[in-house]
């Protein structure tokens, strides 16, 4: 039986375990990345394993996230993970130089390569046919010391691509369609590999907005082949050596094949507050529109950014409406400057906005109260804008300007010929903004430079035989990682120190949760299905591990969000019959017995001692992520076994 492409990436990178469908396996990794949101602490958690220099082929530090300095917070995290990245042997990318999935994409990511990163959207990488994930920031730092990253071996799905895209449909419609068709939990547990006679049509740019966009269905990761389309991006970037073909075998078996004919898409669009609340653009044609963003990891390319540029040339945006454009990368911005798109921008009345993730992660250009906002983002989660009630709606960089021009939810076919736009052979190279790490020799004089508001990371506890503990608060289905941890302006700052940062634990559901977890003391947390969907973020599990929540009992999760409460020495536990989840209430007592036992035959008894019920649970648990909630998290069993 022959293989698909993750299968082969997989197989080269096995340390131990086996390539069967749910069982753990362990991966060495290549390379890795963070960004600044989740970096401070992953290079305290580094820091602590008390390993002198990183082991992997090539670890990067990015500054993209929390790039508004209007406080000393941020622009002290930089200064700490600049000089962790100079002693430890990273790359540092400095702010401004661009997204970390963009940048890596254009500069440091090669076809066959492992990369985890300390962000969701790492999979972008699989573009150019890198087994690329989302992981924990703990995850993360362990893989830069050389150890394995553990995964449960994924299904494998193919989506088999025919056809071409018209013009005004782009890979975003793509994106959109297969989240239409699985939703955002119909990938958990699976690879996506994009392949057909429809992927020769489509350019590393398109690709790695489809395998960006996978992270929002949930899978472990999404690959494309390694082609010519591959190589000759490579070598416009003049990395053509890196260049390596991929493909998957003729023989290769899927859990699950899905067909799209490109040729007949149309543009399509999410709508509040869920990727997956997907319809056709035209269903919602005239819905007035006050701010359009353009940008992101996943439509920030040069590609995108001349499609834009070409449609706004010679018009103007209308006065009802605000324009955010955010190229993706310095090297992005440089090559629109010279050819001059950037002025076509510019005098359409667009705002340019910083190299970096922005309005995205809701660090500024918030729309306003009750407001309608386009977003060629990932992502459009309830409050995320930064807005509360803000109504943000997912589209293609096509569709944003059609509604920036018009003042309202507009077909972009409507605006006639689309304009021929061509990317050049060659890139513009500039790597004057990686700064590589110090030799070994001049690193061991370098000092850790840290700020005031870079706080110890939580301490955790064994977890014991016995929890009784009340249910401090019960929340639904789909409560995402921006519900438990927000992000924002406002907070994103205080990423390095928990204690601050837990006042605004689950402040979206419920404003009164840390008062009442930190009078608790312990706590237990029930949800609904795909619980901690969302973002890589470990802060929302090191927070609710602050605030004394020792379990989490749902009726599914999210694939790294278990990884994260694991790691941190949560236990996630999952209720065997849904239907229980209406049996339990917010303020009852609860109690778990023969917790050690149960780990091992996958079963325990949940007891509600306010009602007298039991109800049956049931957990999936490795011996190694056992032992690490016997220990009380990761870093205290990587602290007792050395690995």
């Amino acid at each position: 039986m022959g293989l698909t492409i993750a299968q082969k990436i997989i197989k080269e990178h096995l340390i131990s375990g086996e390539m069967t469908v749910g069982s753990e396996i362990a991966l060495r990794i290549d390379q890795t990345l963070t960004q600044d949101a989740t970096g401070t602490m992953a290079y305290l958690e580094f820091e602590t394993m008390g390993i002198p220099r990183v082991r992997t082929e090539l670890s990067v530090a990015y500054i993209d996230h929390n790039t508004l300095q209007s406080g000393f917070e941020n622009a002290d995290d930089h200064r700490f993970i600049q000089s962790m990245a100079k002693k430890y042997g990273l790359y540092f990318s400095r702010p401004g130089n661009g997204i970390c999935h963009q940048v890596h994409l254009e500069r440091l990511g090669k076809p066959g390569k492992t990369l985890i990163g300390s962000d969701s959207h790492t999979p972008t990488g699989g573009g150019i046919g890198m087994l690329a994930m989302g992981a924990g920031g703990l995850d993360v730092a362990v893989a830069m010391g050389g150890g394995a990253y553990y995964i449960t071996m994924p299904k494998m799905y193919k989506v088999n691509l025919t056809g071409k895209l018209r013009d005004f449909v782009t890979a975003k419609d793509v994106s959109l369609e297969i989240l239409r068709i699985l939703s955002v939990k119909g990938g958990v547990g699976a690879i996506i590999e994009w392949g057909g006679p429809g992927v020769a049509t489509l350019s590393v740019p398109e690709r790695a907005t489809i395998t960006n966009m996978g992270t929002e269905l949930g899978a472990t990761t999404s690959i494309f082949p390694s082609d010519e389309v591959t190589r000759a991006f490579l070598e416009a970037e003049g990395r053509g050596e890196d260049y390596r073909e991929l493909a998957s075998d003729d023989d290769a078996v899927y859990d699950k094949v899905i067909d799209i004919d490109l040729s007949s898409l149309k543009p399509m669009i999410a709508c509040p507050h869920s990727p997956d609340n997907v319809v056709e653009v035209e269903s919602l044609k005239g819905t007035k529109v006050d701010q359009v963003c353009i940008g992101s990891c996943t439509n920030s390319s040069l590609f995108d950014m001349l499609k834009v540029a070409a449609l706004l040339k010679g018009k103007t945006i209308k006065p009802e409406v605000s324009l955010s454009i955010s190229p993706g990368s310095k090297q992005v911005l440089s090559m629109l400057a010279d050819c001059g798109a950037l002025s076509d921008i510019l005098a359409s009345g667009a705002r340019v906005l910083e190299c970096a993730c922005g309005p995205c992660i809701g660090m500024g250009f918030s729309p306003n109260s009750g407001g309608v906002s386009l977003r060629t983002f990932n992502r459009n989660f309830e409050g995320r804008s930064g807005t509360a009630d803000g109504q943000v709606y997912l589209v293609s960089p096509e569709t944003a300007v059609a509604a920036a021009l018009t003042g309202e939810i507009t077909d972009p076919c409507l605006l006639g010929t689309m304009p021929e736009v061509t990317v050049p052979e060659t890139f513009k190279i500039d790597d004057s903004a990686l700064i590589p790490p110090a030799s070994p020799e001049e690193a061991e004089e370098l000092a850790i430079l840290r700020g005031p508001n870079i706080k110890a990371f939580p301490d955790s506890k064994p977890q014991e035989d016995v929890l009784v503990a009340p249910l401090v608060l019960k929340v639904g289905d789909n409560i995402t990682t921006d519900h438990i941890m927000p992000a924002g302006s406002k907070i994103l700052p205080y990423r390095s120190n928990i204690p601050h940062l837990s006042q605004f634990c689950f402040a979206v559901c419920d404003e009164t949760f840390p008062e009442r977890a930190k009078a608790a003391g312990t706590s237990i947390i029930v949800g609904g299905n795909n619980y901690g969907q969302g973002s890589s973020r470990e802060h929302a599990a090191l927070v609710p591990l602050y605030l004394g929540v020792r379990a989490v009992v749902t009726k599914s999760f999210a694939r790294i969000h278990v990884a994260n409460l694991i790691n941190a020495g949560i236990m996630p536990l999952t209720f065997k019959n849904p239907d229980d989840y209406d049996k339990v209430n917010q303020g009852d007592q609860l109690k778990l017995t023969d917790i050690y036992a149960g780990m091992d035959s996958g079963e325990m008894t949940l007891t509600d001692v306010t009602t007298g019920e039991s109800f049956a649970l049931v957990c999936s648990f490795t011996d190694r992520q056992k032992e690490i909630l016997k220990a009380g998290s990761l870093l205290k069993y990587v602290a007792k076994e050395g690995k």
